[in-house]
């Protein structure tokens, strides 16, 4: 892939990666499902013209995004395709959304003819848009989908819907074997492939048909409303995000960087953490939306729940800075002395000595200041005590991330970091001590277990990602 130029750039400036990565991960989900395609044409004969245009709309739509990767088409060319598939999918395969359940307290809501067809094909476009729009992690939009597919798989086993169930598990398997190579763990600190708009876009689709087929009569195994619960983070994230924009007076189709995995990162968490962080969140909704169903509690309760749900993330999420700030104060208390503590071997290189309680106010005066408009973090390190009865003491590390276009000559970088700390020391009393690199192997930046940009182990600036700085904090006296 990178022989044929097949890469995602990371030169362009939406991006946060710093390594060209091909953006073929769809390729493998894609021949995944065609497996599953040819079993269904020979096991399931009656139903082969359903399988024929699944196929026949898949492949359109993994085409369509490996051509936006590759030369990048208007968002109109895409709605334009997206709206061609969405109709084979109703008008030829005969998926369509005419039974949204018992919503008007416990009377069903019925829909028919050209509405049907039309509802059908914007919540269909709909669906492809939110996991495209959520892809912007490593491992996030892949492991959200597996997670809505163990679920959907679940109701499509109880259901024994066989069809449907081939289909979800051919998907699964083939997004575990892209998660290989797209998640990060201990031996393999960045992704080596990419979903790109091919695959997002193709798992979108999949899960849009699956979550319409399973929810429709004469045999449905979940209703209308627990597909919601089941889409429950992309629907929620797209819905915010674009109303936000139109809120602002832009359009709800132009690119920013408030999504919730943007927010995240904001807040100083990793990108392993925010994965986690969020697919946890997905799963944990998608299982409030089963136990709903199967506890036959009504479904215009579920649907309300949910709405509750969407109210309250829209208004947490609205202000961006207020939501950040949360989240940096739920990750110290959350996750506690997983903040960062270093080996000792880095120790000898700070100057900090201060018991828990000053650290806390110097972390404190650092987010008061820079949380509005910084992308930041800090991490605690464990120093050697001077004296034993002084117990435990600390120094305090902030790392910083930068628009590229903030520090694109030498010059305008040290110009940043001069105002920088003129702007602490006068406001807040601190000092920052830029920290350069140094020996591999005590080199601070090598022992970051991750970034908001990235998780590199090369001693360069570009170590805790792309265009990061770290300082130590430190009181001026």
């Amino acid at each position: 892939m990178h022989n044929l130029s097949i890469v995602d750039c990371s030169s362009e400036k939406h991006k946060l990666h710093d390594v060209n990565t091909p953006f073929v991960g769809g390729v493998g989900v894609l021949v995944a499902l065609c497996i599953a395609f040819s079993l269904l044409a020979l096991g399931y004969s009656e139903t082969l013209q359903k399988w024929l245009v699944l196929g026949l709309c898949s492949i359109i739509i993994f085409v369509t995004g490996f051509i936006d990767d590759s030369i990048k088409l208007s968002y109109k060319s895409r709605f334009i395709i997206q709206t061609i598939v969405a109709c084979l999918m109703v008008l030829v395969g005969g998926v369509v959304l005419t039974d949204l359940g018992g919503l008007l307290w416990g009377q069903p809501l019925q829909l028919a003819g050209w509405f049907a067809i039309a509802f059908t094909i914007f919540a269909v476009i709909g669906g492809i848009n939110a996991v495209n729009m959520i892809d912007g992690l490593d491992g996030l939009s892949g492991s959200i989908s597996l997670s809505s597919l163990l679920l959907i798989g679940i109701a499509a086993l109880i259901n024994e819907d066989h069809h449907n169930l081939v289909v979800i598990v051919a998907l699964a398997g083939g997004v575990v074997g892209f998660l290989y190579h797209n998640l990060r763990y201990a031996s393999k600190r960045y992704a080596r492939v990419f979903l790109g708009d091919n695959g997002s876009m193709l798992l979108g689709f999949i899960l849009a048909w699956l979550l319409v087929d399973l929810s429709q009569k004469p045999n449905p195994a979940i209703t209308p409303v627990t597909a919601i619960w089941l889409f429950s983070i992309p629907l929620l994230d797209t819905l915010t995000v674009m109303l936000r924009r139109i809120s602002l007076g832009q359009s709800p189709f132009m690119p920013d960087r408030y999504h919730l995995h943007h927010l995240f990162q904001k807040s100083g968490f990793f990108v392993t953490e925010i994965t986690y962080t969020i697919t946890f969140l997905h799963l944990l909704l998608g299982a409030i939306g089963l136990t709903g169903l199967y506890l036959g509690i009504p479904e215009f309760i579920m649907l309300l729940g949910f709405i509750l749900v969407f109210l309250g993330y829209f208004g947490l999420t609205m202000k961006p800075w207020r939501f950040v700030s949360l989240l940096r104060h739920l990750r110290v208390i959350i996750l506690g002395t997983r903040l960062g503590l270093a080996p000792i071997a880095s120790c000898s290189t700070f100057y900090g000595n201060y018991d828990a309680k000053d650290c806390e106010i110097l972390a404190k005066r650092v987010n008061e200041e820079l949380e509005h408009d910084t992308n930041f973090s800090i991490r605690i390190f464990e120093q050697s005590s001077v004296r034993p009865d002084w117990g435990k003491r600390f120094a305090i590390t902030l790392n910083l991330w930068l628009a590229k276009e903030n520090c694109a000559s030498e010059a305008k970088l040290q110009q940043y970091i001069a105002s920088l700390q003129q702007r602490l020391g006068e406001q807040r009393g601190i000092q920052l001590r830029r920290l350069m690199a140094r020996d591999k192997d005590f080199d601070l930046r090598a022992y970051s277990s991750g970034s908001a940009f990235g998780e590199s182990l090369n001693v360069s600036r570009r170590g805790l990602g792309a265009q990061a700085l770290a300082f130590e904090v430190t009181c001026r006296v």
